[in-house]
């Protein structure tokens, strides 16, 4: 469960910072693959020295609640907006992963951020990858952020 600290440390100073929402973390857990329902994922790949994904996985419902406090604009479906406003959170945890990852900034490369919404879905990475999962929850929402990675030789 190694990086579980820093994701949750990263996810609660930029839900609070950026979004002004307090976010509160459960135990980190191993997901399995699970299909994803009625969500939408910000997904940001790493490249180079350690490769992987960066995944924040959001219901529908958390996904509006977010992209309304982050735009500080009523949005009622997910849209171009709720699309960019996740795969930008995914950005934001994506750089600071890296940040520790690579601390010189020259071994591992971010991918520009991707969102995957749909009824069904599922995200897989890499096999044999290092696996952790966050719970987090704020008001009357939950999400995942969730880390896959594999250090290359």
């Amino acid at each position: 469960m190694e990086h579980a600290q820093h994701i949750i440390e990263s996810t609660q100073e930029i839900f609070s910072s950026m979004i002004m929402l307090e976010v509160a973390a459960g135990e980190p857990f191993i997901r399995n693959n699970e299909m994803l329902q009625n969500s939408i994922s910000g997904i940001i790949g790493l490249a180079g020295a350690t490769k992987g994904l960066l995944a924040i996985h959001l219901s529908n419902d958390a996904a509006l609640a977010v992209t309304t406090a982050f735009l500080g604009m009523d949005v009622d479906e997910i849209d171009e907006d709720v699309r960019d406003a996740v795969g930008e959170l995914a950005n934001m945890l994506g750089g600071s992963l890296k940040a520790v990852l690579d601390p010189n900034g020259s071994e591992v490369q971010l991918s520009m951020p991707s969102a995957v919404h749909g009824e069904e879905y599922s995200v897989d990475c890499l096999a044999n990858a290092a696996t952790v999962s966050v719970p987090f929850s704020f008001e009357n929402h939950n999400f995942t952020v969730e880390l896959q990675l594999r250090q290359e030789k």
